[in-house]
C-alpha cells in the first residue's frame, strides 16, 4: 500500500513583545521609513526574559496537536529546527518531547539556518512514506533577537523571534507532501554567519542591553540578496516539476520572510502576481526556521487556503541553504476535537511536568548515594 504524509494539524506562537521601527531608530541611525523602504518590516516580536526557543516552540507544538486531535503518545518523532537552541545539548527537541509527554518519540534538532523547517518537513515525509514512523512533530522555533548585535543596522533590523509547527501523519489518500528538494552550497557560507557560543546569551545581548559582537550574526547583505532571488524561483520551479505539476496548479507560494524585495524580485522571475505570496513579514520580520509555518498558519486563519489546494513552501538560508516542498493542502472541513482527548492531553502535560521533577529528583538522590557509598569505600 503506498504511503502518503499529510499535514493534518499546524499551530504557531510569537512572543507578546512588539519592538517597532521607532523603537529601534532610537538607538541606530535609521528610520521607520528607511527600513521599511529596504525590507518591507514595520515590526517585529521579541523574546521576554521567560520566553525561550523552547517555551515557543512548545506552545506552538501543543496548539498543532490540538488541531490534529493528536495525543502525545501517538508521536513517533519530533523534529525542531533551529539555529538559536537553548543549548547545543540536550536538544530543544527532547525538551519539548519531555514536557508534552510524548513518551514514544524519538527526538532531534536540526540545523539549516532559515531552511530548517523545509529540510525538516522533507525528512518527516520521507520517513512516513517509507514506513518507519506514523506520526511527525516538525518545528520551527528560534529566539534570533538574542544572536543580533543590535548595534549593527545591517542586521539587528531583520529578525524577530517565533516558532511554528506542523503535525503530519501517514495516510493511504494521495496528497500531503508531494515532492521536496534539499540543497546547499557551503563555498558561500561565510556569506551568513552565527558563530558558536549563542543560545540564552550569557552576555547581555539583547534589544535593551549590551551586546557581545563575537557570538552575533554577520552578513553580507549583497550577496545573500543575489543568492536568495536565484534559489527562490529556481527551487520553485524544480519542485513544482518534481510534483508532476505546472504552476498554473499551485494555489499559493509560502516564501521564507526574510525581505519583501526578495520576494517581489522572485514572484517577478516566476511571471506571477504578488497576491500568489503569502507575506507577514511587515509584522514579524525574518523569524528564519519559524517564517514559513508561521506564514501557513495566518493564511490558514485568513481563509487562504482552502481543501485540495497546492502549496509550494520554499526557503533559503545559511549554509548556504535553500530548499522547496510542494503540499497539497487537501484536509477537509475538520471534525470536532475530541472533548475527551484534549483533557487526555491536559492531563498527560501536567502529568509529565510532575513526572520529569521526580525523575529529576531520583538522579539527584542516586548521584548523593553513589558519592556516600564511594566515600565510605575509602574509608
Amino acid at each position: 500500500m503506498q504511503r502518503f504524509a499529510h499535514v493534518t494539524g499546524w499551530g504557531m506562537a510569537v512572543p507578546e513583545r512588539i519592538v517597532t521601527n521607532a523603537e529601534i531608530s532610537k538607538s541606530l541611525d535609521t528610520s521607520d521609513a528607511w527600513i521599511v523602504s529596504h525590507t518591507g518590516i514595520h515590526e517585529r516580536r521579541v523574546a521576554g526574559s521567560r520566553e525561550t526557543t523552547g517555551t515557543l516552540a512548545l506552545e506552538a507544538a501543543e496548539a498543532a496537536l490540538e488541531c490534529a486531535d493528536v495525543l502525545p503518545r501517538q508521536i513517533d518523532l519530533i523534529i525542531v529546527a533551529t539555529s538559536t537552541p537553548d543549548n547545543i545539548f540536550p536538544s530543544t527537541a527532547c525538551l519539548v518531547q519531555d514536557t508534552l509527554g510524548a513518551s514514544n518519540a524519538g527526538a532531534f534538532d536540526l540545523s539549516a539556518a532559515c531552511t530548517g523547517f523545509i529540510y525538516g518537513l522533507g525528512m518527516a515525509a520521507n520517513a512516513i512514506r517509507c514506513g518507519s514512523i506514523d506520526t511527525v512533530l516538525v518545528i520551527g522555533s528560534e529566539t534570533m533577537s538574542r544572536v543580533v548585535n543590535w548595534k549593527d543596522r545591517a542586521t539587528c533590523i531583520l529578525f524577530g523571534d517565533g516558532a511554528g509547527a506542523f503535525v503530519l501523519q501517514a495516510s493511504s489518500a494521495p496528497g500531503g507532501v508531494l515532492a521536496s528538494t534539499m540543497r546547499s552550497d557551503g563555498s558561500g557560507g561565510a556569506s551568513l554567519v552565527l558563530p558558536s557560543g549563542n543560545g540564552r546569551s550569557p552576555n547581555g545581548n539583547g534589544v535593551d542591553g549590551g551586546h557581545d559582537h563575537h557570538n552575533t550574526i554577520t552578513m553580507d547583505g549583497k550577496e545573500v540578496y543575489r543568492f536568495a532571488t536565484k534559489v527562490m524561483a529556481s527551487s520553485t520551479r524544480e519542485v513544482v516539476q518534481a510534483a508532476g505539476l505546472s504552476m498554473d496548479d499551485i494555489a499559493l507560494i509560502v516564501p521564507h520572510q526574510a525581505n519583501r524585495r526578495i520576494i517581489t524580485s522572485a514572484a517577478r522571475s516566476l511571471g506571477l502576481s504578488e497576491d500568489r505570496f503569502v507575506m507577514n513579514l511587515d509584522r514579524y520580520g525574518n523569524t528564519s526556521a519559524a517564517s514559513i509555518p508561521i506564514a501557513v498558519c495566518e493564511a490558514v486563519d485568513q481563509g487562504r487556503v482552502r481543501p485540495n489546494d497546492n502549496l509550494v513552501l520554499v526557503g533559503f538560508g545559511g549554509g548556504l541553504t535553500w530548499g522547496a516542498t510542494v503540499v497539497q493542502w487537501n484536509v477537509t472541513a475538520k471534525p470536532e476535537v475530541s472533548p475527551l482527548h484534549r483533557l487526555n492531553r491536559q492531563a498527560v502535560y501536567g502529568l509529565s511536568r510532575v513526572r520529569s521533577a521526580v525523575r529529576r529528583g531520583l538522579r539527584r538522590a542516586e548521584d548523593l548515594l553513589g558519592n556516600n557509598s564511594t566515600d565510605a569505600d575509602k574509608m
